[in-house]
């Protein structure tokens, strides 16, 4: 089924289909152990970056780590350490499981220890980015214009493009007159957003500790007062959500329908708002660089919905054991959608807040629940 819905890459405006490739497997290819050997080779080289303290017994150097990546440094049976250790002639000291508190190098060579904590934060690097997004940087936009006219979006469409408004079938070939579609096909109120739920995704986080959910509070409050309160002026961006546009590249099988968002002034404001917040949160690692922009996109129909309401997107890829978990979707004819909501009109709003969401909870007004965030004014 992957080969039938390959990865898309947005690139000047145009997407692409991106092709899996068939990797050779090895029988031990799943031990940390075998993960290990197999990316330590380009990590051996010494690294001035990091902070290297000189002992009476040594040299010794600190990080710090959440707990639920501990289990990536010890390996099974505790192999990996062991490894680490043994090659670089260090010691390395992990706190238990489910405690905080820092990972501690130490050895006779200050090469060795700086070749410990660069194979360590190569592995935590990589089992971080098989980690599930737990929270994501967004603006909400549920204010009641907006709900409003989402709501007369999800009322119109049902009762022109709805399968249950008799939709009209197509024959697909002459030759084989039992392979026919139906023009509307899959489209149901199941794949329609909450409302309560309608944001503006900047860019998705692993924050795998409430020191994470601090730093990204400040982190954010960074952007705040080096360029965000001189773009926006210290007030709120007003904006209009107007028009839709699908995810991949065949309208008659779409997964996912947006709207599209942007400033009313005609400005660029808002993008180069988030693009730089985008950037800044790359720069420090708490966002996976994916994209050198934000795509401003609202969705409002994604069939993922279909079994599950709660389902977020694109980003259920692994579990937190880092395996890849593939969903199959129904597609939906979005042609007729497309063609009458063109230009559809959802209404203005404020942008006055950047949140910090947490994935699958909600607050008491059934929005994202937020662990933090910045006001613009």
């Amino acid at each position: 089924m992957e080969v039938l819905r390959p990865q898309l890459i947005r690139i000047d405006g145009r997407n692409y289909r991106k092709n899996p490739v068939q990797e050779q497997t090895y029988q031990h290819e799943e031990d940390e152990e075998d993960f290990y050997q197999g990316s330590m080779e380009c990590a051996d080289e010494p690294c001035d970056a990091y902070e290297v303290e000189q002992t009476p017994q040594g040299f010794r150097s600190t990080l710090r780590a959440p707990s639920l990546l501990y289990k990536h440094i010890v390996g099974k049976r505790g192999d990996t350490r062991k490894k680490i250790e043994m090659e670089t002639k260090t010691s390395i000291s992990i706190p238990k499981p489910g405690q905080d508190g820092e990972i501690v190098i130490t050895g006779q060579h200050r090469n060795g220890v700086i070749s410990a904590r660069t194979r360590i934060d190569v592995l935590l690097d990589t089992f971080r980015r098989k980690q599930p997004f737990t929270h994501f940087l967004a603006f909400f936009l549920n204010e009641v214009e907006v709900q409003e006219g989402f709501l007369r979006f999800q009322e119109e469409v049902l009762a022109k493009c709805s399968m249950n408004t008799g939709g009209r079938v197509r024959w697909l070939t002459p030759v084989i007159p039992a392979l026919w579609e139906a023009e509307d096909h899959g489209v149901d109120s199941s794949i329609f957003q909450n409302p309560k739920k309608l944001h503006l995704t900047i860019g998705m986080l692993v924050l795998l500790s409430e020191e994470e959910i601090q730093q990204t509070c400040e982190m954010l409050q960074q952007c705040k007062e080096e360029f965000i309160n001189d773009i926006s002026g210290g007030k709120p961006l007003e904006v209009e959500m107007a028009g839709i546009e699908y995810m991949n590249d065949d309208p008659g099988m779409v997964d996912v329908l947006y709207a599209k968002v942007h400033m009313k002034d005609g400005s660029n404001r808002l993008q180069e708002l988030v693009d730089r917040v985008l950037e800044r949160f790359q720069a420090s690692g708490l966002i996976v660089k994916e994209w050198n922009s934000v795509k401003l996109h609202a969705t409002v129909m994604n069939t993922l919905f279909r079994k599950d309401p709660n389902a977020e997107g694109r980003y259920n890829l692994y579990t937190a054991e880092g395996k890849y978990i593939f969903k199959e979707r129904e597609s939906f004819d979005g042609r007729n959608i497309l063609k009458l909501f063109e230009n559809f009109y959802f209404g203005s709003l404020k942008l006055n807040s950047i949140h910090i969401s947490q994935r699958f909870t909600v607050d008491s007004f059934g929005n994202y629940a937020s662990c933090g965030q910045i006001d613009f004014s």
